[in-house]
């Protein structure tokens, strides 16, 4: 417990402290946000406003785990390793749609295929050692059991291993590609981003430190309640620097921002939240803790398929959030009511998960 706040805390100092210097570096070089004409008009005052802040976010929060395990003497597991190396593979990736768009002045960053090969890259490659390094027990990070609140019959081995590790890296590579793009849709305006995922990731430093508390290797006698996984604690260590970090950030985000994460920061959180949710058994249980970012990539799919086979629109703009800028709400107002739904999605997130232990305890 110590190492988790004590990586909570660095991250808090390390956000604070480095998000204005590197607000400083990017206005020297010129480093502002492009912002779409086709957009809301309110949005023009935000070109020019100093991105790819997830630098910030996901340095910060490296940084904070690692010292975190030097001061408490403890060592890194792989499992909280291959969560941040999969946050900053997409980091790196974001990182340079980023800069072609500033260098550039464009909508458009990388082109699409060297984008989905830089994802497919980072996601495979998570995926493939997140099925090697088995501890005493002889469990690896993760599993290729389909999860909900935790491992389910649905077993993506099939009594193959080479076809379990093919369907695992499929399975898992939907899982980054739809919850990194969840959060790049919903990093639209000042502070939504990353308000809401502060919220989530604090739902997965109480998961984990629950899961550690009811871990069946270190039970005298394994009940039915209990969990069959590895490293939580350092799982909870992970989401813990990255709350807090996404937290610091959000002190010179929230409106009227100073800096935007950007893409850097969108694929960087959504990967963190892939990363947990398959280490830490929750695949499915992501979709309620993440319940706002389900809801704003929802809008633009119903917007998309609208307006394909019918001509029509249902809202006047997509993703969600625009939809109510164009109906006159105000910025601030949007981003605290969607925090809000946000929290309310991660309080029934953790009353499923709670409930499901209660249960079978019972």
């Amino acid at each position: 417990m110590i190492a988790v706040l004590l990586a909570a805390c660095l991250a808090l100092i390390f956000a604070l402290v480095g998000t204005p210097l590197f607000i400083r570096v990017l206005v020297k070089k010129g480093y502002g946000q492009f912002v779409r004409d086709d957009g809301p008009t309110s949005h023009a005052t935000k070109r020019g406003t100093p991105t790819m802040g997830g630098v910030v976010i996901i340095g910060a929060a490296v940084l904070a785990y690692l010292l975190g395990h030097l001061f408490t003497g403890s060592v890194p597991t792989a499992s909280g390793l291959l969560v941040l190396w999969l946050a900053a593979g997409l980091a790196v990736v974001g990182f340079l749609d980023d800069f072609i768009k500033i260098k550039k002045q464009r909508s458009l960053g990388l082109r699409p295929m060297p984008k989905l090969i830089g994802q497919a890259f980072v996601g495979i490659s998570f995926a493939v050692l997140a099925l090697q390094f088995p501890n005493s027990f002889g469990e690896t990070p993760a599993s290729t059991k389909v999860s909900f609140i935790r491992d389910t019959n649905l077993d993506l081995a099939f009594g193959s291993a080479i076809l379990g590790l093919i369907l695992f890296v499929i399975w898992a590579n939907l899982i980054v590609t739809a919850v990194s793009n969840a959060v790049n849709l919903t990093d639209g305006l000042d502070g939504l981003a990353a308000g809401a995922s502060v919220v989530v990731f604090a739902a997965y430093v109480v998961i984990g430190i629950w899961q550690s508390t009811q871990n069946c290797n270190l039970m005298s006698e394994a009940t039915n309640a209990c969990y069959y996984m590895r490293d939580p604690r350092d799982l909870a260590m992970v989401a813990g620097a990255m709350a807090a970090a996404c937290f610091g950030f959000l002190w010179f985000n929230t409106s009227p921002a100073k800096i935007f994460m950007g893409d850097t920061g969108s694929l960087a959180i959504g990967g963190a939240f892939a990363g947990l949710a398959i280490m830490s058994r929750t695949e499915l249980l992501l979709i309620v803790l993440g319940g706002l970012f389900v809801i704003i990539t929802l809008s633009v799919i119903i917007q998309v398929a609208s307006f394909k086979t019918t001509g029509k629109r249902v809202f006047r703009m997509a993703p969600l959030q625009h939809h109510f800028e164009l109906k006159g709400w105000a910025e601030v107002t949007i981003v605290v009511r969607f925090w809000i739904i946000a929290a309310l999605f991660v309080i029934a997130g953790i009353c499923l998960f709670y409930a499901d232990w209660v249960a079978r305890i019972g």
